[in-house]
C-alpha cells in the first residue's frame, strides 16, 4: 500500500510537470539472474533460483537548468533447496526494489521514495554503513533500499551538505544489533568538504531502535534512543589513504552494551603487473564497551582484496578475511567473462559457519560454509 501510493503520486506529479518541461524521456530496462549454488554440509546443499528486477526510468527537462526523474523497479525472485533426492524447499518474494523520484538543478538534488543512501571512503569493511547491506564478494552489488527524503547541496569547491529523514525502515541496516521502530522518523546529515589532495566528511544520525523486534521480554522498554557520529578522511597521493571511522551511543536498557565504535583504516593501490592488480587492504577494529571507546576487549578484522583482468572480457577477483578474535580465515574468488548483454560468473568460497561480519543482504545467497556458486546474468 505504502509503495502504491508513492507511484500513483509520481503519476499525478508528472501529469502536472507535462506542459512545464518540453524534454520528456523514458525507458524500461531490466537484469535477469539465474544462479546454481552447491554448499557443503548443509541439510540442502544445492540451491538454483531466479531474479528478474524489471526497471522503468523517467525523465523530463533540462540537465543544465533544472529538471525531474524518477526510478521505479521490482524484486521478483524464486528458488529452490534440495538435498537429492529427497528433500525439496521452494521459496519466493516479489518486492519493490526501487520507486523514488528527483528534483534535480547543477547543485541541489532532493529525492524521495525508496532509495540507496551510502557514504564514506571505506570499500570493504565499512563503518559507515548504515543503510545499505552491500556484500562486498557480491558481483551485483544488490542491496535494499530505504523509506524516505533526501536532500543534497553542492558547493561551487565540491564541498556539499546532506540532510534524511527516514521513516518505516524496521528491518536491520549494516552493523545494527536492533531494528528501527518503524513509527517513529529517523533524522540525521552530512558535511562533506574538500581537503588537499582528497575530501572529509562528518556524519550524525538518529534513530529509536525497537527492542521488541528481538522476540524478547523487553520488560517494559519499548523504545531505546540511539545517536550516530561518523567520521571519515580520504587521500589520494601515491597510493589511495583512508580512515573512517563510526560511534553508536544508545540509551542503557535491557542488559545490552551502549557503546559501539569502528575504526578502519585502509589502502589502495594499482601495480604495473601484466595488465594491472588492483589490490585493496583494510584493518577494523570494533568494540563494544560500557563506557565510551574504552576498547577493553576489541575485535580485529583484516581483509585484502585483490582484482586482476586477464583481457578484454575476463575479469579475475579475490576477497580474504581474516577474524584474530577467532583466527578464522574467510576466503573468496570470483572468475567473470563478460559479453554483449550476457555475464556469466563463478565463484568459490571456504568460509566458517560463524562470523561477526555484519548481517548479509538478503538479496544475495549467502557465503557461509564451504561451496561453489555459477551465476549467468542478462541485461536489456
Amino acid at each position: 500500500m505504502k509503495s502504491l501510493s508513492f507511484f500513483l503520486l509520481t503519476f499525478f506529479v508528472l501529469l502536472s510537470l507535462d506542459q512545464t518541461f518540453a524534454q520528456r524521456k523514458s525507458q524500461l530496462s531490466g537484469q535477469l539472474t539465474t544462479w546454481a549454488n552447491y554448499r557443503d554440509g548443509h541439510d540442502l546443499n544445492l540451491w538454483v533460483g531466479s531474479r528478474y528486477i524489471p526497471e522503468f526510468s523517467f525523465q523530463t527537462g533540462k540537465k543544465d537548468t533544472s529538471f525531474f526523474d524518477m526510478e521505479v523497479s521490482a524484486n521478483i525472485v524464486g528458488s529452490m533447496g534440495f538435498h537429492p533426492f529427497d528433500t525439496a524447499m521452494t521459496d519466493g518474494n516479489i518486492s519493490p526494489y526501487r520507486a523514488w523520484m528527483r528534483y534535480s538543478t547543477q547543485q541541489l538534488e532532493l529525492r524521495l521514495g525508496l532509495q540507496k543512501i551510502n557514504f564514506g571512503s571505506a570499500s570493504t569493511l565499512r563503518p559507515l554503513m548504515w543503510f545499505d547491506q552491500i556484500d562486498p564478494r557480491d558481483p551485483l552489488q544488490l542491496t535494499n533500499g530505504v523509506w524516505g527524503a533526501l536532500g543534497r547541496y553542492y558547493f561551487l569547491n565540491n564541498a556539499n551538505v546532506w540532510v534524511w529523514a527516514l521513516y518505516g525502515n524496521e528491518q536491520r541496516k549494516g552493523w545494527e544489533l536492533i531494528g528501527t521502530d518503524k513509527k517513529r522518523p529517523e533524522l540525521g546529515g552530512r558535511v562533506q568538504v574538500p581537503i588537499s589532495s582528497g575530501e572529509l566528511g562528518l556524519t550524525y544520525h538518529h534513530r529509536m531502535a525497537d527492542p521488541r523486534l528481538l522476540s524478547i521480554d523487553t520488560l517494559g522498554i519499548i523504545q531505546i534512543p540511539e545517536h550516530r557520529i561518523g567520521f571519515d578522511v580520504k587521500w589520494d597521493w601515491v597510493v589511495g589513504l583512508w580512515a573512517e571511522a563510526s560511534w553508536i551511543q544508545k540509551q542503557q536498557g535491557l542488559g545490552l552494551v551502549p557503546s559501539q565504535a569502528l575504526f578502519n583504516l585502509g589502502t589502495d593501490y594499482t601495480f604495473g603487473l601484466g595488465n594491472g592488480l588492483t589490490v585493496v587492504a583494510e584493518q577494523l577494529i570494533i568494540a563494544y564497551d560500557q563506557r565510551p571507546f574504552a576498547f577493553e576487549q576489541p575485535s580485529t578484522l583484516s581483509v585484502v582484496s585483490m582484482t586482476y583482468p586477464l583481457g578484454l572480457f575476463d575479469n579475475i577477483s579475490s576477497v580474504l578475511y581474516y577474524d584474530w578474535s577467532s583466527n578464522s580465515l574467510f576466503s573468496f574468488l570470483n572468475w567473470q567473462r563478460s559479453f554483449d548483454h550476457i555475464t556469466l560468473y563463478a565463484l568459490a568460497y571456504w568460509n566458517p559457519t560463524s562470523t561477526q561480519l555484519p548481517q548479509q543482504n538478503d538479496l544475495v545467497n549467502p557465503f557461509s560454509g564451504k561451496g561453489i556458486q555459477i551465476m549467468l546474468v542478462y541485461n536489456h
